[in-house]
C-alpha cells in the first residue's frame, strides 16, 4: 500500500476543499451573470416602455394645464359678470329705493296729517305732524334697507 504521511493527506484535502470552492465560486459567477443579464433586460424592456408613458403623461399634463388657464379665464369672466350684475342691481336698487322711501314717507304723512286734522281741527298741527310721520318713516325704511343689506 501506499503510504501516506498525513501531510500529504492535508493537502489533498485543501487541495479538493479549493477545487470544490473554485467550482462553487464559479457557479455562483456563472448564475450572477445571468441574473443580471436578466435585470439588465428587464430594465431595458421596463426603459423602453416607460418613456413613452412618461411622455405621454407630461403631454397630457401639458394639455390639462392649457385647460386650466382657460378655465381660469372663464372663472374671471364670471366673477367679472357677477360683479357687474351685483353693480347694475345696486345701482337699480338704489335708483328706486329712494323714491320708494318718499312715496312711504308721504303716504305715512298724508295718514296722520289727516288723523291729525281729524282730531284737533289744525291745518298747521296736520302738516307738521304729517311732515314728522314722513320724514320718521323715511328714516325708518332707510334702516331697514340697511339691515337688509347687512344680512
Amino acid at each position: 500500500m501506499l503510504a501516506y504521511s498525513s501531510g500529504e493527506v492535508v493537502d489533498v484535502a485543501l487541495a479538493i476543499f479549493l477545487i470544490l470552492v473554485g467550482a462553487g465560486i464559479a457557479w455562483v459567477s456563472l448564475e450572477l451573470g445571468a441574473t443580471l443579464q436578466r435585470l439588465s433586460a428587464f430594465i431595458k424592456g421596463t426603459q423602453e416602455e416607460v418613456l413613452p408613458v412618461i411622455n405621454k403623461v407630461g403631454t397630457t399634463v401639458d394639455h390639462v394645464n392649457a385647460q386650466m388657464e382657460k378655465l381660469d379665464q372663464i372663472t374671471d369672466s364670471a366673477v367679472d359678470a357677477a360683479d357687474s350684475a351685483d353693480t347694475a342691481v345696486r345701482a337699480v336698487s338704489f335708483a328706486v329705493t329712494r323714491p320708494i322711501q318718499k312715496v312711504t314717507g308721504l303716504a305715512a304723512g298724508v295718514s296722520h296729517g289727516v288723523a291729525d286734522l281729524k282730531t284737533r281741527r289744525s291745518w298747521r298741527s296736520a302738516v307738521d305732524a304729517g311732515k314728522a310721520a314722513a320724514a320718521e318713516r323715511e328714516q325708518e325704511l332707510e334702516e331697514e334697507l340697511r339691515e337688509a343689506d347687512r344680512a
